[in-house]
């Protein structure tokens, strides 16, 4: 009588090759022991066949979620509530067109990136309409003069990059970003306050203590004591001259003087 399976794979070496049936090494084993005329060793030839195909199916599978993942990546977007949380959770960048500055923000147009074989598939069943997307300064708090600043400097249809950092109802708090010729770049947020333009505001949606809001607040705070060294735009000093005048202006004894004066020469 032939001994159980396990017995008789413990005494006797266990069949090595992957099966080009069953492409399984384990149940190659297990049938080798009971009977080995129905499996046949694997030749060199039929291995490389098995593992071309075990290759190509993986690759087929990673394209498969290379594709659906980027489908959000060259999706327009046309309010802040269609962006996926993870884009904010890990502070993805967009790229956008100025519409327009208003009270409620600065507008931009989402330009998503462009695939050569999905994005014209994907056009041709989405609405094409523009819609912008309502976007506020993460951190800033802007002067009178920081918003005209901000609408001489950010003129349809210039180009941004919007850096996510939060959202809040239908509003996107960012790190809006314009390119200086072909290499350089400037964050808008932190030159409005290195110029003076703008003050540093609590940061929406970041909770307090957390490391990005640590890495933002290191940014800000950074350019804005630039601008109070310097004394520019609200953190501009007096001169002398001003300073002076502004205390004889101010002195009571004087402003008497002045009034005494006044009256003796009308009488």
């Amino acid at each position: 009588a032939r001994p159980p399976w396990n017995v008789v794979s413990a005494h006797r070496p266990r069949h090595q090759h992957h099966c080009c049936h069953c492409q399984t090494a384990w149940l190659c084993c297990w049938v080798a022991d009971f009977s080995p005329s129905l499996s046949p060793p694997c030749t060199p030839l039929t291995h490389l066949s098995c593992l071309t195909q075990n290759i190509s199916t993986g690759l087929a599978a990673v394209g498969v979620i290379v594709i659906a993942r980027s489908i959000r990546v060259i999706t327009k977007f046309r309010a802040a509530a269609e962006i996926p949380v993870r884009f904010i959770e890990r502070n993805v960048r967009l790229r956008g067109k100025v519409h327009s500055i208003t009270e409620r923000g600065i507008e931009v147009e989402h330009v998503p990136i462009y695939l050569p074989v999905i994005s014209p598939l994907l056009s041709k069943h989405r609405d094409v309409s523009t819609a912008p997307l309502v976007v506020h300064l993460a951190g800033v708090e802007l002067t009178p003069e920081g918003k005209m600043w901000l609408q001489k400097n950010l003129v349809p249809p210039q180009t941004v990059w919007l850096q996510l950092i939060s959202r809040e109802d239908n509003t996107l708090h960012c790190l809006v970003s314009q390119s200086r010729g072909s290499v350089w770049s400037y964050c808008m947020n932190e030159e409005l306050l290195r110029l003076g333009l703008a003050r540093r505001a609590p940061i929406a949606g970041v909770p307090p203590g957390s490391p990005l809001h640590w890495r933002l607040h290191k940014r800000l705070h950074r350019a804005e004591v630039k601008a109070e060294k310097k004394g520019l735009g609200l953190w501009k000093r007096e001169s002398l001259w001003e300073r002076a005048s502004k205390a004889l202006r101010d002195n009571p004894l004087l402003r008497l003087m002045g009034r005494i004066f006044k009256r003796t020469r009308t009488e």
